[in-house]
């Protein structure tokens, strides 16, 4: 492949004003993130009394030390549980991601009982279930830390609520397909949060602190009018001699986070999946950090997306698919960790040679079964007499085509603008990437605010004229203040990533290392060999 020469200059003042820009965004970034974790270490003195872990130590225990961990919808929940984004709590009271368990690539799902004692916000069902789909999809083993107060009752929705099932569904799901759940608990699961341990393969849980019952003790009298002993009704022993709920008691937090290790290591998971032989790489000659000042945080700044491709395949090489037909569409065959990939990004607006090259594109990389890694940076389709002449709809629709039935691993990274139907034709959420991560920058929707600002202007005026009517400059100026305000605030990555319309925020220069962990999930998922059965397995 051919070694990309660069023209950046790193000493230009362009270049400093786009990494002061982009740094702080990331701070922006990692204060937001940080009040989860802050707000928990709160409540640290209280699980050491209680002599348990915190949520964050839990995980850290059951990984294994030194391997990589992707985090998922870290910012979820973000500007939805208040519109003070200065007082909003990311997460959705709990950690997801993928990593190591004992050499095992897992789906792994923490309570964060330090906050609310873990009762659920308003996205705390998506992010459950987006998690257990992502455990599906890509056959990872599911394990659950359990310690969760369950639904908070004062802020209950009927649509929550209904929802809410399908993550037993899910659960089930994965164990019909051979693909192993464990559940740890740590504390209570009271009422569908029972269902938790009832719907996993394993079950270990903590004596004197994990708990499970349908109803516990206050919901108990309540209903019935018997009085309980929480341990007694619902308890680590109770379960484990009398009801059959628990496989495994453990004394503590630890020892019980060992045993699930232990459990998994002696699955053989990876027994059902070839060793991937080992690839021969070299890391880009362009250096990665450079990233943060290469891209401005402003899409109608221009910049070459070849610039950035560079700073995160295999030694800055590709090879540059019709670079001089469609020029505003870029495809790029390329490598990354040794992991052969296309890559499509954007110059500017998608015409129709860009959308007819990106649509052939994207079938040789299903015919070579290569993945698809989307840079997303676009305005949309063009618009205009001499674009709609020249068969816009036409080839744009046969690029959504093409991104719709490919059969490969699709990746797509916001790293700019991706607008109207050019996020369509660029593997956007609606076209079920395998993984889908924001950079801070990014915009999302179906225009930027100006551009519907201005569009309704011209309605307005267009309108006033057909009536006779004088215009009111000053009413049509405050509706397009408002309309900019409207769009841009649901746009920005920030409000997108805590509705999890993407399934995470990341640092721009760990780019890489995130699309090479993908692509290695990915092939993993697909090239192993799970023993699925008709109902999963029961509880008997």
């Amino acid at each position: 492949m051919s070694v990309f020469a660069s023209k950046l200059s790193t000493n230009a003042d362009i270049f400093a004003a786009n990494r002061q820009d982009m740094l702080a965004l990331l701070d922006d970034y990692q204060e937001i993130r940080s009040r989860a974790e802050a707000l928990s270490e709160k409540r640290r003195a209280r699980f050491e009394e209680r002599g348990q872990l915190t949520p964050r130590e839990r995980l850290l225990r059951l990984l294994d030390p030194g391997m990589p961990y992707l985090e998922l919808y870290g910012l979820a929940n973000y500007a939805v549980d208040t519109e003070d984004r200065s007082k909003s709590i990311p997460g959705a009271s709990a950690l997801s991601g993928i990593g190591f368990v004992s050499g095992i690539r897992c789906l792994v799902y923490v309570d964060d009982s330090g906050i609310n004692a873990g009762a659920s916000t308003q996205m705390s069902g998506e992010k459950i279930r987006a998690s257990l789909d992502m455990a599906i999809q890509h056959k990872l083993p599911f394990v659950h830390l359990v310690e969760s107060a369950g639904a908070n009752l004062m802020q209950y929705q009927v649509e929550s609520w209904a929802r809410g099932g399908g993550i037993f569904y899910r659960r089930a799901l994965l164990s019909a397909a051979g693909i192993p759940t464990f559940t740890v608990l740590h504390g209570p699961a009271t009422a569908g949060g029972a269902y938790m341990p009832g719907m996993s393969d394993y079950v270990i849980s903590i004596r004197g602190r994990g708990r499970a019952s349908l109803g516990g003790a206050a919901l108990t009298r309540a209903a019935t009018g018997e009085i309980s002993d929480e341990e007694d009704l619902a308890g680590t022993d109770m379960h484990a001699t009398i009801s059959g709920l628990v496989e495994y008691t453990a004394e503590d937090d630890a020892h019980g986070l060992l045993i699930c290790r232990s459990l998994i290591k002696k699955l053989d998971w990876n027994k059902g999946c070839p060793a991937p032989k080992p690839k021969a790489f070299s890391e880009p000659r362009s250096d990665p950090d450079e990233i943060a000042g290469l891209v401005p945080i402003d899409y109608r700044k221009p910049y070459d997306v070849r610039e950035l491709v560079a700073r995160f395949v295999d030694g800055s090489e590709f090879e540059d698919f019709k670079p001089r037909y469609g020029v505003s569409t870029v495809c790029l065959q390329a490598s990354i960790y040794g992991n052969a990939c296309g890559i499509i990004g954007n110059n500017g607006p998608i015409d129709p040679a860009g959308a007819t090259k990106g649509g052939q594109f994207f079938q040789l990389c299903d015919q070579a079964n290569i993945p698809i890694i989307y840079l997303n940076n676009t305005t949309g389709y063009m618009v205009g007499k001499e674009y709609e002449h020249g068969g816009m709809v036409k080839h744009g629709s046969k690029m959504i085509q093409a991104t719709s039935n490919v059969s490969v691993p699709k990746i797509t990274l916001y790293i700019g603008a991706s607008f109207g139907a050019g996020n369509y034709g660029m593997g956007g959420l609606g076209y079920e990437p395998d993984f889908l991560f924001t950079w801070p920058n990014a915009l999302t929707g179906v225009m930027g605010g100006e551009q519907a600002a201005s569009t309704m202007d011209q309605v307005a005026r267009v309108s006033a004229e057909r009536r006779g009517q004088e215009v009111d400059e000053a009413a049509l100026q405050a509706q397009k203040q408002r309309l900019i305000d409207h769009f841009d605030k649901q746009s920005d990555a920030f409000y997108t990533s805590g509705r999890m319309l993407d399934q995470g925020m990341i640092d721009p220069r760990d780019t890489r290392r995130v699309l090479g962990f993908a692509l290695e999930t990915c092939w993993e998922a697909r090239n192993r060999q799970t023993n699925p059965n008709s109902f999963g397995v029961a509880r008997l």
